[in-house]
């Protein structure tokens, strides 16, 4: 299994980016998805999770409390890639941001650990 994100970048404050990670490697069917980001000194949190609930609407979608409002994750199932909507930048979002999947679709997709595969990271930097 592969993943490729991509859509960091340098913006001001105020501004938006999109990242997109795209899976690959085989076929997917059941999996949770989710964002992560690491700024220098601090450990890995998380940020937002797609997730199979196995419900009539098959997803569902969970936000840290920092960024809820101002995130929003969402899939391209026929693509196999997830987006990650960020709108209203701070300067405290700046960090790497990584993509993962959990193929065990399980229910703490808030920890790192949960995760079988993680992508190389994108860079998003908020200036003042």
């Amino acid at each position: 299994v592969q993943l490729q994100a991509s859509g960091g970048g340098l913006v001001q404050a105020g501004d938006s980016l999109r990242l997109s990670c795209a899976a690959s490697g085989r076929t997917f069917s059941h999996y949770n998805m989710g964002w992560f980001r690491q700024a220098p000194g601090k450990a890995r949190e998380f940020v937002a999770a797609i997730t199979w609930t196995g419900g009539s609407t098959g997803v569902s979608t969970n936000y840290a409390v920092s960024v809820k409002g101002r995130f929003t994750i969402s899939t391209n199932n026929a693509k196999n890639t997830v987006y990650l909507q960020m709108n209203s930048l701070k300067p405290e979002d700046t960090a790497v941001y990584y993509c993962g999947i959990d193929l065990e679709v399980s229910n703490r997709y808030d920890l790192a650990g949960a995760y079988d595969y993680w992508g190389q990271g994108t860079q998003v930097t908020v200036s003042s």
